[in-house]
């Protein structure tokens, strides 16, 4: 998380200098500012691990998008058609994650795409309970939440 302030900083130095703020240039004086910290990670060891984070978290930002995007479609199109193709549940997955953050945030993502709900965590967090719109093939639905928790995993681990 250090290294990430210091990339806004030195992101911010890098408008400053240039005189001009615009998208554009505060994503160069990112891009500049993550170039310099990877250089810079071996000789300061708060900073190790930041340049693999960032290209992770890139990585689960495409794919979060991609899964949004296709349970948005699944959803609406289940709504706009005469027959219905939902299979309500619910299901516990057992977690993967340990922390409270990294459980708060595996929750949160669930409950965020369309089609799933998370409804409680098990007193001993190790199990999350789910609801799901679509359930014709519970095997697949957990493969496809245990590959979302593993990819969050990767980018806070």
């Amino acid at each position: 998380m250090i290294a990430f302030f210091w990339n806004v900083i030195l992101a911010l130095l890098w408008v400053a200098l240039t005189g001009s703020f615009s998208g554009g240039n505060l994503l160069a004086g990112f891009v500049f500012g993550y170039l310099a910290l990877a250089v810079m990670q071996r000789h300061i060891p708060v900073l190790h691990g930041y340049s693999q984070r960032v290209p992770r978290f890139m990585a689960f930002a495409l794919f979060f998008l991609k899964e949004l995007f296709v349970a948005n479609v699944r959803v609406a199109y289940d709504v706009i058609t005469p027959v219905w193709y939902m299979k309500p549940g619910v299901i516990a997955m057992r977690l993967e994650a340990e922390s409270d953050i990294e459980i708060t945030l595996v929750a949160n993502l669930i409950s965020l795409t369309p089609g799933t709900l998370s409804l409680d965590v098990s007193d001993d967090r190790k199990v999350l309970y789910i609801h799901a719109m679509f359930m014709a093939d519970e095997q697949e639905l957990r493969d496809s939440l245990h590959e979302l928790e593993r990819r969050i995993l990767r980018v806070l681990r």
